[in-house]
């Protein structure tokens, strides 16, 4: 009976061993990319006449099987094979035969999982740069409806300056077009293939790493073995880059949350992307914006963790990196779905003009036009000018009035300074003068607005 004990007990062990060393149940995420790269490796130790042409087009055909059979859900994953490579070598070596065994001439998996994991995010720069490309097309799309409509612009979340409301859409659409650059110059950086690294230190065969590079569209192969195999920065950048991402997708979701609030009104989201609540039917929940800020906080822990696994890491390659992939994966697709969908909230979104133009008559925004008018047409001091304008504001509040509602009348009583003020000064307090005053380049003027959503479009055009 002991004897029985221990072989459980040795049984429960091993597969309990087994599970927490293989990576195969998550890493067969990069089946295409194994495949992608052990064809190319196949066609180069053909041309170096380390394989026979028989013998490459069995392993290609073969592994084009394999593919299939994963893609039609045939194929099944399990823990003996530790891993996607192993598991896709295995069944190739089951489907031809002796040639399948041939294969592996001249790599690592050191090299393989390096070539195979820097294809995928190679392959993800790619298209999360597209997603945020259409992005950039929703807010230029609703920045071309409202050039002329005025919102208050805060700062410290207090009303500041009067804006256009295409103004603020361009603020946005400025920062997804700095992650979209981001992940463009990661793209070029690490365009370099690992593959012919092999362990750590190169091989002895006589392969032609230019010619797998080539094939699989890097462009050219990496320069040390010892670091293709062990570099992760690729992962890190692209980890760096969603977070960044992320956290802009984070502020207009946090905008979106205040402005549908009942007290500013000025969006209502589409019902799509709203839910009542369990027990209040009169109420409408952000669900959607708020899951969006909320899942910043996870990519944020996947590029921490990362940080943390390679900090320590001598050269060349360990194990430690097989943790590398999962925050990886669960980011991409986090920041895949989250630009889905925030692209289809703006784009379905209702702007209450009216809302935001009346709520510009809080807070006195064109006051700044004042002391700006005092200081050019009076030629005064700005200190000067600061302070009567804060008597104009203090007579507009004794009057519950905002200072773009005051007569010349009331303005010219609300200090001696300002007894015999032009009648220009009430034009220049106007919210949509103010908000048009602001004509430098890249301010909020409509005239600079529109020339700003022009350059976004001729950039879309290229992009």
């Amino acid at each position: 009976m002991p004897n029985q004990n221990n072989q459980i007990l040795k049984n429960t062990n091993a597969q309990i061993l087994d599970e927490f060393n293989a990576s195969i149940m998550f890493d067969k995420e990069l089946y295409a990319q194994d495949i992608r790269g052990s064809i190319a490796h196949s066609q180069m130790l053909c041309k170096q006449g380390i394989l026979t042409k028989e013998e490459q087009e069995a392993i290609e055909n073969g592994l084009l099987q394999v593919k299939d059979e994963i893609e039609s859900g045939k194929f099944e994953f399990s823990l003996a094979f530790e891993d996607i490579h192993m598991a896709v070598e295995s069944r190739l070596t089951e489907i031809i035969g002796e040639p399948g065994k041939r294969l592996h001439t001249a790599r690592s998996r050191n090299d393989q999982v390096a070539t195979d994991f820097r294809l995928y995010v190679q392959d993800k720069n790619e298209s999360i740069k597209e997603q945020l490309k259409e992005l950039i097309a929703v807010f230029i799309d609703v920045a071309n409806r409202h050039t002329t409509t005025l919102i208050p612009g805060m700062t410290h979340l207090q009303h500041a300056q009067p804006l256009n409301f295409a103004y603020h859409m361009l603020a946005y659409a400025n920062m997804f077009k700095r992650d979209y650059e981001r992940f463009e110059s990661s793209y070029e950086r690490n365009n370099y293939s690992p593959l012919g690294s092999a362990a750590l230190a190169g091989t002895p065969h006589n392969i032609d790493r230019f010619l797998t590079s080539q094939t699989l569209g890097f462009i050219s192969p990496t320069t040390n073995a010892m670091d293709s195999v062990s570099d992760r920065d690729f992962a890190l950048e692209i980890l760096f880059n969603i977070s960044t991402s992320m956290m802009h997708i984070s502020r207009i979701a946090e905008e979106l949350i205040l402005w549908s609030s009942y007290e500013f009104q000025f969006v209502r989201m589409s019902d799509e992307y709203a839910t009542t609540s369990s027990i209040m039917p009169q109420k409408k929940n952000p669900d959607v914006p708020e899951l969006l800020r909320g899942k910043t906080g996870r990519v944020y822990g996947n590029l921490i963790s990362l940080f943390t696994v390679m900090k320590g890491l001598p050269l060349a390659y360990n194990k430690d990196t097989q943790e590398d992939k999962e925050g990886v994966f669960d980011s991409v697709k986090t920041i895949e779905i989250s630009l889905k969908i925030l692209t289809e909230v703006i784009k379905t979104m209702i702007v209450n003009v009216d809302k935001m133009e009346a709520a510009c008559k809080i807070g006195h925004l064109s006051a700044t036009d004042l002391a700006d008018f005092l200081v050019q047409k009076q030629n005064m001091p700005f200190r000067t000018a600061y302070y009567i304008t804060k008597d104009v504001v203090s007579k507009a509040n004794s009057l519950n009035k905002d200072i773009s509602e005051l007569s010349l009348a009331e303005i010219r009583s609300a200090n001696n300074e300002l007894k015999d003020i032009s009648e220009d000064i009430v034009m220049y307090l106007d919210l949509r003068n103010s908000m048009n005053a602001r004509n430098s380049f890249g301010g909020t003027s409509t005239i600079q607005t529109v020339e700003q959503i022009k350059v976004f479009e001729q950039w879309l055009k290229k992009a």
